[in-house]
């Protein structure tokens, strides 16, 4: 993952905002971690609308770390929502939810989602994570950003 990766979370829980840029920064990770707090900023962000339009500030995500239980807009309508409009099936998602409810992880595969985690409970663990998704995505060729989106800034009617 090159450090410069720029990485969208969406998660409503403040306290697991802080842990997972924690795990990032001791697993010695300098991706950009931009955060929304629940699934129309996340949808708003990924489309540069409102306060998103600046891609300067708001750079098109390679990769998606997706909580399902958000308010406005679950993961699952985010997903779905996502992988339903052709210019987005590309981008990698990563689903972490505190769920491992068999009914949940089949749906969000059914879906389209790259992975899905359930959230580790402790800090080392959660590095580990980060880590082991720092050296895959050093690895991973990522699609062409969508259309209307060049070099990170948006054009067009996204």
């Amino acid at each position: 993952m090159d450090p410069s990766l720029n990485i969208l979370v969406a998660e409503d829980n403040a306290d697991d905002v802080f842990l997972l840029q924690q795990a990032f920064r001791k697993a010695g990770v300098g991706s950009r971690l931009q955060v929304v707090g629940d699934g129309a900023e996340a949808l708003a962000y990924l489309k540069g609308e409102g306060a998103f339009r600046d891609r300067g500030n708001y750079p098109f995500p390679q990769v998606v770390l997706l909580d399902l239980n958000m308010p406005r807009l679950n993961g699952f309508e985010v997903l779905e929502a996502l992988r339903n409009d052709g210019q987005y099936r590309g981008l990698i998602i990563h689903v972490l939810s505190a769920s491992a409810r068999d009914a949940d992880v089949l749906r969000v595969y059914e879906l389209g989602a790259n992975s899905y985690v359930v959230k580790p409970s402790r800090l080392d663990v959660l590095v580990d994570w980060v880590r082991a998704l720092h050296q895959w995505h050093q690895f991973t060729v990522f699609p062409p950003r969508p259309t209307g989106v060049i070099s990170g800034n948006a054009i067009g009617g996204l």
